[in-house]
């Protein structure tokens, strides 16, 4: 489950952040995910339960902002989504390739995972 390691990271830069600033508490923290790091919001809120507990970060609002996965194919130029198919498990996965020409693709968005913005309390 890399939910939980990536969350952890993701409260360890909060906690450094609010130290450096003085913050008593922390209100609000807005993350924007993309769908290309296969990260689960739903283990990313347990994970953050789990490890904002006895921090100044207890109780406070996890915002997640899911971005779209978009690639750019090289040989035709389309820019968009791909398609997702599905394995021998039925897990849906995506297929990089061009769903107009079959061409190579380049991932242009979706593999973010970043802080957006922290509310704290000073």
């Amino acid at each position: 489950m890399h939910e939980f390691s990536m969350t952890s990271s993701i409260v360890k830069t909060v906690l450094e952040e609010a130290e450096k600033h003085g913050a008593k508490s922390i209100l609000e923290v807005h993350l924007v995910i993309g769908d290309f790091t296969f990260l689960s919001e739903e283990q990313v809120k347990f994970s953050y339960q789990i490890l904002t507990k006895k921090t100044i970060l207890n109780g406070s609002k996890l915002l997640i902002e899911k971005r779209k996965g978009t690639v750019h194919c090289e040989t035709c130029d389309y820019r968009g989504p791909i398609n997702y198919g599905n394995d021998a498990s039925h897990i849906s996965l995506p297929r990089f390739i061009c769903p107009l020409c079959e061409g190579s693709v380049k991932i242009i968005g979706g593999k973010e995972c970043m802080i957006k913005n922290i509310k704290v309390e000073v």
